[in-house]
């Protein structure tokens, strides 16, 4: 049964879900708009946004969908040729329009959340990091020659976005008003929750910090030195690569699925 709320919402006049979900007070934000939205963007959005509220999408779906987005059209960029920058710059469009309307839901519907705001300043780290490191493998050339040193650069940021994921928990808490997270062992649900009682005790996660991973470097370098190639090297590369990948997802769905951005 709808809850009368939620179908005055889904109901409601273009001009007055304007007003929830573009009043002044946030608009006339400092720093708090890409320059881009106060032109364009906006105007877009509200119909984005219109369509979502009626069709009973959530904030946070919208926001997940502009994370997508983004990346996509980061990665693309990469590609030779004029058909893949154009389609990126696109969906970079695309993007700015469901980065503006995932707040304007959440106003609408009252789901404003820490949550929410930390999928959105994660995906914006995520894809800024992304396109940077697409249009380095397009200026190089060639797909075949820096491979190894695009895989090793994916590394590094992702292993950097790994500590901006714990980071952002504290920054999306004190933006909602509710303080640093207490210091106290996060309460993890279901799987996600079983899932870190194994990393803790197999921390194979730490092979991703610096001092570790030189000496697994160190070794590696030794057998390549004994062999006479980069084997070991490279073979060394795609495993950080694999637990980097392993680390960012699952520490993003221990954070969502635990107390850290609700606890009080």
């Amino acid at each position: 049964m709808e809850h009368g709320q939620d179908k005055h919402i889904r109901s409601m006049p273009m001009h007055e879900l304007r007003s929830l979900a573009q009043p002044p007070s946030t608009l006339g934000r400092r720093n708090a708009e890409h320059w881009l939205s106060g032109v364009y963007a906006r105007r877009v959005s509200i119909y984005a946004t219109w369509l979502a509220v009626r069709a009973g999408i959530s904030a946070d779906a919208v926001t997940a969908l502009m994370i997508l987005v983004g990346l996509g059209g980061a990665v693309l960029v990469a590609l030779p040729g004029f058909t893949g920058p154009a389609i990126g710059a696109l969906l970079m469009q695309l993007y700015l329009v469901l980065d503006c309307s995932d707040g304007e839901i959440a106003r609408c519907t009252s789901t404003e959340s820490p949550r929410g705001v930390y999928l959105d300043r994660l995906g914006h780290y995520a894809i800024d990091a992304t396109i940077f490191a697409a249009f380095g493998l397009r200026a190089s050339e060639s797909f075949s020659v820096p491979i190894w040193t695009m895989v090793g650069f994916t590394v590094a940021i992702v292993a950097v976005l790994i500590k901006v994921e714990t980071d952002l928990v504290d920054v999306s808490r004190v933006r909602r008003g509710m303080g640093a997270l207490p210091d106290a062992p996060p309460a993890i649900r279901g799987t996600a929750g079983l899932l870190r009682g194994i990393v803790d005790r197999v921390p194979f996660h730490r092979i991703l910090g610096a001092v570790e991973a030189s000496m697994l470097i160190l070794i590696a370098a030794i057998v390549d030195t004994q062999r006479g190639d980069l084997v070991a090297s490279r073979s060394l590369l795609i495993v950080f690569a694999s637990v980097a990948a392993i680390v960012f997802i699952g520490h993003l769905v221990s954070i969502l699925s635990s107390d850290r951005l609700t606890r009080t």
